[in-house]
């Protein structure tokens, strides 16, 4: 036996050696590449409908962005879409080559911590230049030498005018607070996401969405499991337009989400936002900056970085905004972004709301706490 744990210790070490090897090799294909050189198609991973592209893209007004890449740079682009940024890691782990990929702040420190991203070659991605100073060195990832800023936006309610009390302010106990919510039982959503959820729940607390205590995080758990009785879903695709359609009048979710659903559900004889809103709540709100990232897997790190390059630009980063209703973290951006969008509160919130925003952080170890505190909520 003793035998055996020495030779399987061995070959523990040996792998983890030819692992560090293909990292390496990895890092130095990516830092070989040249300035709109192209090694191979792209397979991008992508969070569900966050990028223009064919009818949708032609049905927003804006550009065809993978059209537009494919033909400027001869190759072609694979897009898988995902929900949650734990089901985009769940696929790096397992070794899946995806090209570029598009996780949230805190997971770019998850994965940076576990070695699953390569650094930019900056002779490759000049646009990185275009990015605004304040997103420029935010705590996740220093100087953006993994991870270039994609959007940025906020996860507050989307609701039906008339079906909560709005007149001062919107509280996350439209959700939460029995007394509140009763009224709406069955019409109510909370998004499917550990983080963002389990972090309303907290705000609505009192506590910090990056608390390191246990008890508060319990105490949120105990909150969202007592309001399942009100869900009519945990979800995190369609929400919105289940909010438009009616069968959900109260939801958590993303701003960009609400206002594009609200977009398309207006025709010309119909206005959706005069039946719909999104409210920041009075208690606060997570905020959050979504990044292009090159997994380890990465196959084609060249035509990887060529694409981030290609989505820095100034005019593709505007249409980004146009069609998907999240703020720019792109300087360069402004000028090709729609006055109404800029001028939307919803989107580019005043200085009075952005204190009361709060951006995710890498809970470490602690991670598993929550993960395994939001699944027991749920039941």
């Amino acid at each position: 036996m003793r035998r055996l744990l020495m030779l399987l210790a061995a070959m523990a070490l040996v792998v983890a050696a030819c692992g560090d090897d293909d990292a390496s090799a990895t890092q130095a294909l990516a830092d070989a590449c040249t300035l709109g050189e192209t090694d191979g198609d792209l397979n991008l991973y992508n969070w569900t409908e966050y990028i223009p592209t064919g009818a949708v893209a032609t049905d927003a007004e804006v550009v065809d962005m993978l059209a537009a890449f494919e033909e400027d740079f001869g190759v072609h682009v694979v897009l898988t879409e995902y929900d949650s940024n734990e089901t985009m890691l769940a696929q790096i782990e397992a070794g899946v080559g995806y090209d570029v990929i598009v996780p949230s702040d805190y997971m770019v420190s998850i994965m940076n911590g576990a070695d699953l991203l390569i650094k930019f070659n900056p002779d490759t991605v000049p646009n990185l230049s275009n990015i605004a100073a304040e997103f420029t060195d935010l705590p996740y990832d220093p100087g953006n030498q993994f991870s270039a800023p994609y959007q940025w936006g906020t996860t507050g309610i989307g609701y039906a005018y008339g079906s909560i009390d709005d007149e001062n302010g919107v509280s996350w106990g439209v959700i939460f607070d029995p007394d509140q919510a009763d009224v709406n039982t069955g019409f109510i959503s909370l998004l499917d996401d550990e983080r963002e959820t389990m972090g309303a729940a907290l705000i609505y607390l009192g506590y910090s969405i990056n608390t390191l205590v246990e008890a508060e995080v319990d105490e949120a758990a105990a909150l969202i499991s007592a309001t399942r009785t009100r869900l009519a879903a945990f979800t995190s695709v369609g929400y919105a337009d289940l909010l438009t359609s009616g069968e959900f009048v109260v939801s958590q979710g993303w701003n960009g989400d609400f206002l594009y659903s609200y977009d398309t559900a207006s025709t010309d004889d119909y206005d959706a936002y005069e039946d719909f809103g999104y409210a920041i709540p009075i208690e606060g709100a997570a905020a959050w900056v979504d990044t292009m990232a090159i997994p380890s897997t990465v196959e084609h790190p060249c035509t990887a970085q060529t694409f981030i390059n290609f989505m820095l630009g100034g005019f593709i980063g505007g249409e980004l905004t146009n069609y998907n209703y999240y703020a720019s973290p792109n300087a360069a951006a402004e000028e090709f972004i729609y006055p109404e969008i800029l001028e939307d509160p919803a989107i580019y919130p005043p200085a009075d709301v952005l204190e009361r925003l709060e951006f995710f952080e890498d809970l470490g170890d602690f991670g598993t706490y929550y993960a395994d505190a939001y699944s027991a909520a749920k039941g």
